[in-house]
């Protein structure tokens, strides 16, 4: 039976791009045979013109969200610049069960309540490099009005004044120095004394038997 896979929550602020280096990191596990899966979310927010239902979000109006979260259908949910977003049960749990390491791209608040429901899931917080470099990603990505704009820049000095409370911090100023560091976190952890008990008392048993069967010979021979 495979070892549980570890659930990995990476927080940034909007714009901070930590979707798109989920998705390199878990390329990048792959090559290392390490299976790994980035979880959908659910939101009440109306689809932006370059998404899919699907693969960027579940798009979902607030009745059947509020329906779900009634019903425990959540591992986490919360309110976001006036829209719901959530991560399901069933997105998550399965997968950690098979030995699939799972990513979240969820907000601060979603992070804890995970934390809350699965103590050994990691918590990393994605940095921008400067109050600058996000203004400028949100405006180049051409997605909000500039009112949203700077409701998300307000929301963004909120979550980073709370970052202190992840695991692991890192400032996506390159995009592919901030992967590495991701998919360092995700190694290091797999490799964690309590996550490696098993493997290590499948060895040490080994070890112990042809330890044994070794003087065993040595005593047959003298």
């Amino acid at each position: 039976m495979a070892a549980p896979g570890i659930l990995i929550i990476v927080a940034s602020p909007s714009g901070g791009g930590k979707t798109t280096v989920i998705r390199h990191a878990i390329d990048r596990l792959a090559e290392r045979g390490i299976p790994a899966h980035f979880s959908v979310s659910h939101t009440t927010r109306a689809p932006r013109p370059s998404e899919v239902d699907g693969r960027d979000y579940h798009f979902l109006d607030r009745p059947t969200f509020e329906r779900m979260a009634a019903s425990d259908a959540f591992l986490e949910w919360a309110e976001y610049a006036g829209n719901l977003y959530g991560t399901s049960n069933a997105e998550v749990l399965a997968r950690l069960e098979r030995g699939e390491d799972v990513f979240l791209d969820i907000e601060v608040q979603g992070a804890n309540q995970v934390k809350t429901s699965i103590p050994d899931a990691v918590k990393v917080f994605l940095f921008p490099p400067s109050y600058g470099v996000l203004k400028e990603r949100l405006h180049r990505r051409r997605q909000d009005q500039p009112e949203a704009i700077r409701q998300r820049l307000h929301w963004a000095m909120r979550e980073l004044s709370v970052a202190g409370e992840f695991d692991y911090a890192i400032i996506n100023d390159r995009l592919e120095e901030a992967v590495d560091a991701v998919v360092g976190v995700c190694l290091a952890e797999h490799h964690r004394m309590e996550r490696m008990r098993s493997v290590l008392h499948t060895i040490r048993s080994e070890f112990q038997h042809a330890l044994d069967e070794d003087f065993a010979h040595d005593a047959t021979r003298s």
